[in-house]
């Protein structure tokens, strides 16, 4: 965050390369004015950003913001154009979440403004300093820039090249690495492969894994993909299924795919792996026909990373058979035509 060209958006772009997500509460507004057919002028995203404020309340665009977040979750991410204190307690309850300010000499700050040279930048500096007034306003529903720059932990100082913005950039994240960084537990350790694993997948509508573990060590995996020998549905299509529950619900599956589960006890199966007294991570909590096996061939102890839509009764057959089970975020995969 920062002023008017200060190169926040500069050192953003420099954590994209480096691999980070980049969210805009900026962006937000965008995308309202573009389903309301305003006009993008900078004086318009203001008004949109302050009614949004006053009538879903002043965290509203950092709630959009952190939604998509939860959506993918273990990412590092940058979020930019947070102008409201309210905006900012919001986002401070995202986990390691540290705001940091860019800094930079006004004047200097207008000369890249004149060399950009965008259409709907201030020409004078005059200029400049009167639309920065707008968002230092004393309205708590609009933007109170100056107030949430007092609250960065970490300041900038963008007084040199860019090569030099890039090294202190790198100088904070080696700072915040020492600080932050915690050593994952046997389930975060495990659950990572498992990630790695899904990108295997050959079902786009959730490329899901399942890995099988006993005493720390990795007895199977298995990832969501068409039995041996037959095309996939990356290949040729998905065989969808639209299934009428008794309560009425209308569901949709993909049935040309073995689920990740299933082919990790087949795995076991196949070359003589006992897994009885093993535990299984998988990405979203397992289907009735997956449970059936779990039970079945022993495993004690199911860990997932998101909720699967259709996991009613899952949960029941689990804790029925006595088997330990845990969904660490209760959010649901999303996937499409579900």
């Amino acid at each position: 965050m920062g002023m008017y060209a200060s190169g926040k958006d500069s050192v953003a772009a420099y954590l994209q390369q480096k691999g980070f997500d980049h969210y805009s509460l900026s962006d937000e507004i965008r995308e309202e004015a573009r389903r309301r057919k305003i006009k993008l002028t900078r004086e318009n995203l203001i008004d949109l950003a302050n009614h949004l404020r006053e009538k879903y309340g002043p965290s509203i665009l950092a709630e959009r913001v952190a939604a998509k977040l939860h959506a993918n979750p273990g990412r590092d991410y940058v979020v930019t154009s947070i102008r409201n204190p309210e905006e900012l307690k919001w986002l401070q309850k995202e986990q390691q979440f540290v705001l940091v300010a860019v800094d930079a000499d006004v004047r200097q700050r207008f000369e890249w403004l004149r060399k950009r040279s965008r259409e709907e930048d201030p020409k004078t500096f005059k200029e400049l300093l009167q639309k920065e007034k707008l968002e230092q306003s004393s309205d708590p529903n609009k933007q109170q820039l100056h107030k949430v720059i007092k609250k960065a932990k970490i300041i900038i100082k963008n007084d040199g090249t860019m090569q030099d913005l890039h090294n202190k950039v790198e100088k904070l994240l080696t700072d915040l690495h020492k600080e932050y960084y915690k050593r994952p537990s046997w389930d975060d350790y495990f659950l990572g492969i498992m990630k790695a694993v899904a990108e295997r997948g050959t079902c786009d509508r959730g490329r899901t894994a399942a890995i099988i573990v006993k005493q720390k060590r990795i007895l199977t995996t298995g990832y969501a993909g068409s039995p041996i020998g037959l095309p996939h549905c990356d290949e040729v299509g998905h065989q969808m299924k639209t299934v009428t529950h008794e309560d009425g619900r209308i569901t949709k599956h993909c049935l040309r795919t073995t689920h990740a589960e299933v082919n990790a006890i087949a795995q076991a199966a196949r070359y003589g792996i006992a897994i009885d007294g093993s535990t299984l991570y998988c990405k979203m909590t397992p289907c009735q026909s997956c449970v059936k096996m779990i039970i079945n061939s022993g495993i004690q102890r199911v860990v997932c990373q998101l909720r699967y839509h259709g996991d009613a009764e899952t949960a029941e057959m689990l804790k029925t058979a006595g088997i330990a089970y845990e969904v660490l975020d209760k959010n649901f995969e999303k996937y499409s035509n579900q």
